[in-house]
């Protein structure tokens, strides 16, 4: 116990509102060790607790950097691993000893119904430490036929109605490629257990918070499916548009791809102009955004192969000089290099290693959290735990 109190580990953060937080994350993969990274470099101390074999996410590579994946490395910097042998009921109660002791909050995303066979779930764990807030991330959600189905992102893209409404119309769906439902989730983890904290504050309890991968997929199409509890309507897949909004979505151009973003009728006039077809905004089957979207077929033919003669620079010169929203489809080099990303100091380097990630997108009082320990390896700061684990 002495060793932990007296970790040393330099922690001297410029933003760390959660300094006087230890958070114990029993994790695998995305979503959980996601929300734990928030917490860590947020400023408060993450204990990391891993199987023998470790994370899988450990191991899912190639790329590998500097002994692990580059999955695992961009997800768990700033955490102290320590191995714990879930099979072993002396190492369970060693770890629930060092949750009652210390921790302020629990986060986890084992498999469904596991921990509460090992006596490590919320509602065990509250009846020993009352002020515990214990955070469930799961697949389906905590009740409900499918309540003990695992689950993953691609398939909570799929399942959640996300992936029906992406990719191009009379194609097969497509999967969203960056990893936004575990993500997601590891962010409404986040959001629930601070909720907690702050009622902690005012009533010294704490309580179990369920977040889950299908009700953050359903979150994140809930605009689309506001649309169709409206009108009966299935959204279809726009491609790069959006439902609803035309003209509002990706062109080719000369030399690359260019997304316009004319979402109202004051910007569909400017777009008109600018492409030399001011009477568009006169005509009866484009004069405001309904008429837009009824005819958005005849409209984009016309628009089209207008984008498509020049280059994406000459569109966006265009463009900007007239105020109308648009972006080119960077990839993810273009993206990193940008000078808008260096500006704001989105990529940082990790102290100790030649690693570099992406930060947190929030900064307070103009300063970005910044990581300040390399990702851990398997078991490392066991000895912290010497009285426990």
């Amino acid at each position: 116990m002495t060793e932990f109190a007296k970790d040393t580990t330099d922690r001297h953060l410029a933003v760390a509102p959660f300094a006087n937080l230890t958070v114990v994350e029993i994790s695998n993969s995305v979503a959980a060790p996601f929300a734990g990274q928030i917490f860590s470099e947020l400023g408060a101390r993450l204990i990391k607790v891993e199987k023998p074999a470790g994370d899988d996410a450990r191991g899912w590579g190639p790329p590998f950097w500097e002994g692990a994946s580059a999955y695992f490395q961009a997800l768990n910097r700033n955490k102290l691993s320590v191995v714990c042998d879930l099979r072993q009921p002396q190492e369970v109660a060693a770890l629930v000893e060092f949750i009652v002791e210390h921790a302020d909050i629990v986060i986890q995303n084992l498999r469904p119904g596991q921990v509460e066979k090992l006596g490590i779930d919320g509602a065990t764990l509250l009846q020993k430490k009352p002020a515990l807030i214990y955070c469930n991330l799961g697949a389906f959600g905590r009740v409900g036929p499918l309540k003990e189905k695992p689950g993953y992102d691609p398939l909570m893209q799929a399942f959640g109605g996300i992936m029906s409404t992406t990719g191009e119309p009379g194609r097969p769906a497509v999967r969203v490629g960056a990893s936004l439902v575990d993500m997601g989730t590891g962010m409404w983890a986040v959001i629930g257990a601070l909720a907690a904290v702050l009622e902690r504050v005012q009533t010294g309890r704490g309580r179990v918070v369920d977040v889950s991968l299908f009700e953050t997929a359903s979150c994140w199409v809930s605009l689309l499916a506001s649309q169709y509890l409206a009108s009966g309507e299935l959204a279809q897949r726009q491609g790069s548009g959006a439902s609803g909004i035309v003209p509002y979505k990706g062109y080719k151009t000369l030399d690359g791809e260019l997304v316009i973003a004319a979402g109202s009728d004051k910007l569909f006039r400017a777009l008109a102009s600018v492409l030399g077809h001011e009477r568009w905004a006169e005509d009866p089957r484009f004069i405001d955004n309904p008429n837009r979207v009824k005819n958005q077929v005849e409209l984009y033919a016309l628009i089209d192969p207008l984008i498509a003669q020049q280059s994406t620079e000459h569109w966006e010169q265009l463009l900007d000089a007239a105020g109308i929203p648009c972006a080119p489809v960077n990839n993810l080099a273009q993206m990193l290099d940008h000078p808008q990303t260096q500006a704001l100091g989105l990529v940082q380097d990790v102290p100790g290693t030649q690693m570099k990630f992406l930060g947190l997108p929030i900064s307070f009082d103009g300063q970005r959290p910044a990581p300040y320990a390399a990702p851990p390896k398997l078991g490392e700061h066991n000895h912290l735990l010497q009285g426990n684990l």
